[in-house]
């Protein structure tokens, strides 16, 4: 089995902000509110906390994780949120998944993730537990887009470069390659007022109020 779902674990080292725990613990009662408040379908969210974190030196998921997610729990279109986990075992109150075959490509952990959201989600917002400085409203432009037609596959763009969220259409996600949603064709979405969501490869990337947490 390439992916193994695992019940929620609790741990106060990796514990998201008070008030962002909902979007986890309750799913079901997230899928009715999400659908009343927008008016729209369901939308998922998959975090990729797979990979080894090498340049890091420690699971740099330990310290990111838990930001991401607060992050996303401010963002009201959001249903679900699933956390793919592969090298390194993360304690967090987030609905996880384990992808056994995470070092074929981040596509892999992508499909192990999409595979693991509701049968009601008809699309997914996909993040990277590296990206602690998210913005909710990102998700929320091209959540918007999405459902006024923009297109099947939606990405934030900073300076006109790719980035994340990308929002995947649900008919697009046996098309997964192993090389991640970043070899598919993509509508940019300017995000630039935003503000990126950085990319943590090694500790001086760390946001400085998170340094402290960093693990040795």
């Amino acid at each position: 089995m390439p992916c193994r779902g695992r019940g929620r674990r609790s741990g106060a080292a990796s514990r998201p902000p008070s008030g962002s725990v909902g979007i986890c613990d309750q799913p079901s009662r997230r899928h009715s509110e999400a659908s009343s408040r927008t008016g729209g379908p369901v939308i998922g969210a998959v975090v990729l906390a797979a990979g080894a974190s090498t340049r890091f030196g420690a699971p740099k998921q330990r310290v990111l994780l838990p930001q991401v997610l607060h992050r996303l729990s401010e963002a009201r279109s959001l249903a679900e949120v699933v956390v793919v986990l592969g090298a390194h075992e993360v304690d967090t109150p987030a609905r996880t998944v384990t992808c056994a075959t995470w070092e074929r490509g981040p596509g892999a952990s992508l499909r192990c993730g999409l595979a693991a959201l509701s049968a009601e989600a008809r699309a997914a917002v996909v993040v990277l537990a590296d990206g602690p400085e998210l913005a909710p409203a990102a998700v929320e432009r091209i959540v918007d887009l999405w459902r006024a037609g923009g297109g099947e596959i939606l990405a934030a763009g900073y300076g006109g470069r790719r980035g994340h969220p990308v929002l995947l259409a649900r008919r697009v996600w046996d098309t997964i390659p192993d090389e991640g949603a970043r070899a598919l064709p993509a509508r940019l979405i300017p995000c630039d007022d935003l503000g990126s969501p950085g990319d943590v490869d090694v500790r001086e990337d760390l946001p400085p109020e998170l340094r402290v947490s960093a693990p040795e």
